[in-house]
C-alpha cells in the first residue's frame, strides 16, 4: 500500500465535489507537471490512499481522505480542444498526461492546516513542508500518514 498526498484548489475542485460524484468517484485530471503524472503513471495502485488537500486557497489544509479504484489511464481532457487541460501534442496514441480514479473515503473533522504540520518535527521530511516543494502529487511515507491522522484527533 502506498500513501499520497494531492492537492487541489477548492474553487475547481474540493473534498465536497468528489462527495458529490455520483458513487463518490471521480477522476484526477489535469495534471500537467511530468513528475507528478510519472507517479499517478507508475505508483499509484488500486487500494492506495490519499489525503486530499486543499491548496491556494486562504488556509491551506489537508481536508480529508480518499482511495484510488483505479489505476492510471490516459487523461482525455488533454484530447479534447475546448478542455482548458488540452495538450496539442498528446493524442490518444501517444498519451502524454493520465490520471486516476478516486473515490471519496472521509472528510475530516477538522482541516489539518499546512501551519500546523511545518511546526511538527516528526514531519520535517514530508515533501508537502519541504520549502520549494509545488508538485500537485507527492508520496506520503506510511509513518507520516498515521502521525497525520492522529494529528486530526489532538
Amino acid at each position: 500500500m502506498n500513501y499520497w498526498l494531492m492537492k487541489s484548489e477548492p474553487s475547481v475542485f474540493s473534498i465536497d465535489d468528489l462527495a458529490n460524484k455520483p458513487n463518490q468517484i471521480y477522476c484526477w485530471d489535469g495534471v500537467r507537471n511530468y513528475q507528478a503524472r510519472n507517479m499517478m503513471r507508475d505508483d499509484m495502485k488500486n487500494g492506495d490512499l490519499a489525503f486530499f488537500y486543499h491548496s491556494n486557497c486562504a488556509e491551506p489544509a489537508i481536508v480529508g481522505i480518499m482511495q484510488v479504484v483505479k489505476e492510471s489511464y490516459p487523461d482525455f481532457s488533454a484530447f479534447d480542444e475546448n478542455d482548458k487541460y488540452f495538450d496539442p501534442k498528446s493524442n490518444p496514441n501517444n498519451p502524454r498526461w493520465f490520471m486516476v480514479d478516486l473515490k471519496f473515503i472521509r472528510k475530516f473533522s477538522r482541516p489539518i492546516t499546512l501551519k500546523e504540520l511545518k511546526i511538527v518535527p516528526q514531519l520535517a521530511d514530508l515533501a508537502l513542508v519541504r520549502r520549494g516543494n509545488r508538485l500537485s502529487i507527492m508520496p506520503v511515507a506510511a509513518t507520516q500518514w498515521d502521525f497525520i491522522l492522529n494529528l486530526e484527533t489532538d
